[in-house]
């Protein structure tokens, strides 16, 4: 079954619907999560980080199962936790820190496995790899950087490197709000958005900047087409512009170069976004606390979803 779910930074719950029907499957209670703060776990149950006192010092997790609507686990790790990604088979969170580090717990046992410095700030983004051997960080330092999980398993190698990183992109000039990578492994390109009002297309396999976009407004989520003809990137100005990947705009273009078009139906800021590949499906939530399902060929809205004020949404098939 294809479900989507939704998060909000106000304590709105988790929000779970059957993408074909509409049908709400359940509402998950006592929940406020950050952008980025909601990951399903190998499908088989949601994990969230919990935005808690600003003075707290300590972190806060929750963990449900598909059929209950209480939280089953919760865990406190040793700082405040914003971002959260698993990889493709669930045997891995991590986790961006407050300070700039990024945790890596294994499922099977909530053991914390590794703990590395990455960033001079708060970590806001994470995604893994296709192959799950890449993890790709954002900041509030606006870097970007590329973590190899060989490297940083290998104690060895760990001490003879003078960095960890495979990679580290500066050139945003502020935070970095999203993250998406696309297909083809090494040879894969990474696609990131910023608070800059640019969004940078990166070639993981040459380590180089191949593309800047600038937005007429900031950007604060992005989703990949799976051909990568095209990326979707969600405003602050409620608008969600299309943007190519490989041809060029018109000169006449008012938005731009690189930007061909745009859906406009929420009344406030796109907060998130996420591609349904099987369906062929582009969803958006929205500050007005409205999730949308679009049919991106026809531009159409297909469905819609209420939440909360503010929705952080992502979707995936169960």
């Amino acid at each position: 079954m294809d479900v989507v779910i939704a998060s909000s930074s106000i304590d709105g719950g988790i929000g779970c619907w059957d993408l074909q029907t509409g049908a709400e499957q359940l509402r998950y209670k006592t929940c406020a999560s950050p952008p980025h703060g909601l990951v399903s776990v190998g499908r088989r149950f949601l994990a969230s980080s919990q935005l808690r006192d600003p003075s707290a010092t300590s972190g806060h997790v929750l963990y449900w199962s598909w059929s209950k609507p209480q939280a089953e686990v919760k865990s406190f790790p040793a700082e405040p936790i914003k971002p959260l990604a698993a990889d493709s088979e669930g045997s891995y969170i991590v986790g961006g820190g407050s300070s700039g580090d990024i945790y890596l717990w294994e499922v099977a046992t909530g053991r914390l496995l590794k703990k590395w410095h990455a960033h001079y700030r708060a970590v806001t983004c994470l995604v893994f790899s296709e192959d799950n051997s890449l993890v790709i960080s954002g900041s509030d330092d606006g870097c970007v950087r590329v973590w190899s999980l060989f490297l940083i398993f290998d104690d060895v190698r760990r001490q003879q490197a003078s960095h960890l990183y495979e990679y580290s992109f500066t050139e945003h000039t502020l935070c970095v709000t999203d993250i998406i990578m696309g297909y083809g492994g090494g040879s894969a390109i990474i696609v990131s958005a910023s608070e800059d009002r640019t969004c940078k297309v990166w070639s993981l396999s040459r380590g180089r900047l191949l593309r800047n976009i600038v937005f007429p407004s900031i950007i604060d989520a992005i989703a990949l087409d799976p051909g990568e003809h095209v990326f979707y990137a969600g405003s602050r100005d409620g608008k969600i512009y299309i943007a190519a990947l490989n041809a060029e705009s018109s000169p006449s273009n008012s938005y731009g170069l690189h930007i061909i078009g745009s859906l406009s139906d929420h009344s406030k800021a796109v907060t998130c976004l996420a591609y349904s590949t099987e369906r062929n499906l582009l969803l958006s939530g929205s500050e007005d606390g409205m999730v949308r399902v679009w049919d991106v060929k026809t531009q159409n809205i297909i469905r819609m979803f209420r939440h909360a004020k503010e929705s952080n949404a992502q979707g995936f098939s169960r």
